[in-house]
Order: structure tokens, then C-alpha cells, then sequence
């Protein structure tokens, strides 16, 4: 699915003149899992949840979202184009700053079924290791500039889910033409696991005869659109690049130095200082505050709308 990402961007005239700060009011690149360490405590704990999953892993999905267009998308050559792009993000990004976290750390639920993170025998009494972060990064470029890029990660949380989600900003005039009415922003979703998707949250009318938008969304389901296909999974594909010699995915030296400048002078901060994580309860959301940076950056969410999976359908 993330690969998917430069196919939908590039191929499709829609996105494209969408793609910049004009248009999109922020995006969210979340990663969550529902169970705790599971008796990986000590290595987890040398590391942590921004090491372990931010620095990494959703950085390379954020540099494939914000880069430039690159010379080719496939081809000869052409994972020296994209890691080139990718790079130019990296170099673009300012070094996070503490103010811009939220450092959580799991508790065990009321009815004891888990164990805390800090109960695992492997993990010391009073570490101060984050199992939870949410983390605003700033693009200083004439694309990105002022759009926050919010990274969050977690264990322990209420469900399993990766995703991309792109916000865009309320359509001018919309709010005068539609006095009285609350009108929900668009969403473009890419749901890259549990099942596969991709969706736009769409404003139409509501049936009936009042004049009252509601949310519905263009679907493709990947289970239900492509029933017969074989997806591989993440690292099949991984090894199959290896095998075909396509470096696209995989990090370049200056890449990793430029990823290691946005992260390195916070990290040092967080152990510096022994910034204390706020607790949260295993199987929650995690920390409240996470919500209240998000709504700080301008996300708005919209309760009355869950999307559901036609992965069974």
C-alpha cells in the first residue's frame, strides 16, 4: 500500500494540484498495535517507541507523501530519483522540539488481564522509556510550509491500525452558502493495515428534505475491489527488491544522516532531562493530551462518522 502511494499521487489528476499547503490543513501518519511488549521489554526499552517506529518506519511513509515529483517512478534508475526526493524532504524538516510531543507510557487495564509496561520483569521499576509519542514536524519549503506533519506511535493501544490521513482544508465560502450547517473537511485515508484501503470522506447531502451535509466517502477496499488478487505482504516485497536490485526502499546513507538530524537533539532532551511519560490505560487511545496537540494543529474530527471495512462484504 505504500508503494501504492506514489501511483495514486503521480497518475491520478485529481491529487496533484491538491497536494500543498493551499489546499490541506494537516495529515496524520499513525501507526497503533493493540498489545504491549510481549516479554520484549529489555529491547524495547533500550530504545523506545520513537527509535523503534517514528524515526523509521513513518518517516519513510512522510518523506513518500511530502516529496517533490521524482524524475521517475519506476524504470531504470529510478530509486536513485525517489531516494534523491526523499532526501530533499528529510533536509527540509526542522529538528522536532519537546514542545511539539506527547511521551506516553501503558498502565495495565482495571481488570489486570495485562501487565504494565513497567511490570514486565525484563523492563526496570522506574523506567521512563515512551511506549506512546505523538509528534508535530514542520516542512520549511514553498510546498509544505506551515502544514504539520503529525507521527504517531504506540503500543498498548485500543486497535491495530496503520494508516495516512490527509486532511484538507474547508472549501471557501462553503460556510456562507450553507448558513447554520457544520461542514465536515475532506479526508483522503490510506489504510495500510489491517485491511487495505483507500477512501475520500465526502460531504453530500443528507437524504430527505432538509439541505444538511453528512459524510460519506468513495471506497476501494482492496479485498472487495481486487477479491482474487494476491497482495504480498510487506517484507515479501522487501526481499523480492533485494532479489530484483531495487533500492527504492530502503535507506541511503545521506538519507539516514538527514533522518537522524530531525530526531536526535529531542531524543537527547527526553534522557537528558528524564521526561516523565504520561500514563495511559492498556487498551485506550492513549494519552488525552495526543488529542488536545492535535486539535492545537488544527485536526478536526467528526464523531458521527466511522468508517466501515468492506473487506467482508
Amino acid at each position: 500500500m505504500v508503494k501504492n502511494l506514489m501511483m495514486m499521487r503521480y497518475s491520478n489528476a485529481i491529487f496533484e494540484p491538491l497536494w500543498n499547503r493551499n489546499h490541506i490543513s494537516n495529515v496524520q501518519i499513525t501507526f497503533k498495535e493493540n498489545f504491549g511488549t510481549k516479554g520484549r521489554g529489555g529491547y524495547f526499552d533500550g530504545y523506545g517507541i520513537i527509535r523503534d517506529i517514528i524515526q523509521n518506519h513513518l518517516l519513510q511513509v512522510l518523506t513518500l507523501v511530502a516529496m517533490e515529483p521524482p524524475v521517475a517512478c519506476s524504470g531504470e534508475n529510478y530509486s536513485n530519483y525517489v531516494r534523491n526526493e526523499k532526501v530533499k524532504v528529510l533536509d527540509s524538516i526542522l529538528p522536532v522540539e519537546l514542545e511539539d510531543c506527547v511521551l506516553g507510557q501503558y498502565l495495565a487495564p482495571e481488570d489486570g488481564s495485562e501487565p504494565a509496561y513497567v511490570d514486565d520483569p525484563t523492563v526496570p521499576d522506574d523506567s521512563v522509556t515512551p511506549t506512546y509519542a505523538a509528534m508535530v514536524l514542520r516542512i520549511n519549503n514553498p510546498r509544505w510550509e506551515g502544514v504539520p506533519f503529525i507521527l504517531k506511535a504506540g503500543k498498548a493501544l485500543n486497535e491495530r491500525k496503520a494508516e495516512i490521513r490527509i486532511q484538507f482544508k474547508q472549501p471557501p465560502g462553503a460556510a456562507a452558502m450553507f448558513p447554520g450547517e457544520k461542514i465536515p473537511h475532506n479526508e483522503l485515508v490510506m489504510r495500510l493495515q489491517p485491511d487495505e484501503a483507500v477512501y475520500m470522506k465526502m460531504n453530500v447531502k443528507e437524504p430527505g428534505l432538509r439541505t444538511t451535509p453528512v459524510i460519506s466517502e468513495l471506497d476501494l477496499t482492496y479485498k472487495s475491489s481486487f477479491p482474487d488478487a494476491f497482495n504480498v505482504d510487506a517484507y515479501t516485497r522487501l526481499i523480492l527488491d533485494v532479489l530484483r536490485g531495487s533500492q527504492a526502499a530502503f535507506v541511503r546513507d545521506d538519507e539516514l544522516r538527514s533522518a537522524w538530524k530531525i530526531f536526535t537533539p529531542v531524543l537527547h532532551r527526553i534522557e537528558r532531562e528524564k521526561v516523565q511519560p504520561i500514563k495511559y490505560a492498556y487498551g485506550s487511545r492513549g494519552p488525552a493530551e495526543a488529542d488536545e496537540l492535535l486539535r492545537k494543529e488544527g485536526f478536526k474530527y467528526h464523531a458521527e462518522y466511522e468508517w466501515q471495512s468492506r473487506s467482508n462484504l
